[in-house]
């Protein structure tokens, strides 16, 4: 590993987003590489905008990047990637759910995968969200096949040049699989790592919500059939795994 981006996405973290950074920095000094931490504050309406200026001002290789009014997760981490440098990207969300110290797991598997996906092996959420995970990974494999053992695991780490091969349309929820199946349509390599997830301390989720879920169901129809043109006009081409 000679370098890397950290993007963190966040909306209305402002209970959770420095301690998030404080673990994010500390855990990035220590692994001896060029690296960067990336903040995406998505239009958040409470004071995470505040204290990520704070931030900026003694968090070293920190840069904060804001839009207003919200795009949605999917939105946050494609202006993330947009501003990443790095030859790795690494990301996790500002809601300190995830340890970030976990990152060495993934880094071991730089050597054999393209893409590492975090899998939460004990999922700290409530029943029926974790239920609706499960639904929809179930139809995320039966509509792409199997793409990784926890699609929407927010911790993934993954080599930048996969964006030039990978288009990315959603700002919603579905921008995991969206990524994920068209990596795999192109034949990148990916592994799943088991990571630890923590109960969330403090503010609310946005992925249980209503409009949120309908937007994902959406999303997901449509970037079926834009895959499999997608598909079509890849017959013949070769690899483009490293």
């Amino acid at each position: 590993m000679k370098n890397l981006s950290i993007v963190i996405p966040a909306y209305n973290e402002e209970a959770n987003i420095a301690g998030t950074v404080r673990q994010v920095s500390d855990i990035a000094q220590g692994l001896g590489c060029n690296y960067e931490i990336i903040l995406v504050n998505d239009g958040s309406r409470d004071r995470t905008g505040a204290i990520a200026r704070e931030l900026a001002l003694y968090t070293p290789n920190f840069r904060l990047v804001e839009h207003y009014p919200n795009r949605g997760y999917g939105g946050a981490l494609k202006a993330g990637f947009a501003a990443a440098t790095k030859d790795w990207i690494a990301f996790v969300p500002g809601d300190g759910q995830f340890d970030f110290g976990e990152i060495h797991r993934l880094l071991e598997h730089t050597h054999e995968a393209d893409i590492i996906c975090g899998y939460r092996a004990d999922r700290q959420d409530p029943f029926m969200r974790k239920l609706n995970a499960f639904g929809w990974n179930m139809l995320v494999r039966l509509l792409f096949g199997y793409l990784c053992r926890d699609v929407d695991c927010g911790f993934k780490l993954f080599r930048r040049d996969v964006l030039a091969h990978v288009t990315l349309a959603s700002d919603g929820a579905m921008i995991d699989t969206e990524f994920l199946a068209g990596a795999k349509a192109r034949r990148f390599r990916m592994v799943d790592v088991p990571v630890t997830h923590l109960p969330r301390a403090a503010g609310e989720p946005t992925g249980a919500d209503i409009k949120v879920i309908l937007k994902a169901f959406r999303d997901l129809l449509a970037f079926r059939l834009r895959l499999r043109a997608e598909l079509r006009d890849l017959e013949g081409q070769p690899e483009c795994a490293a």
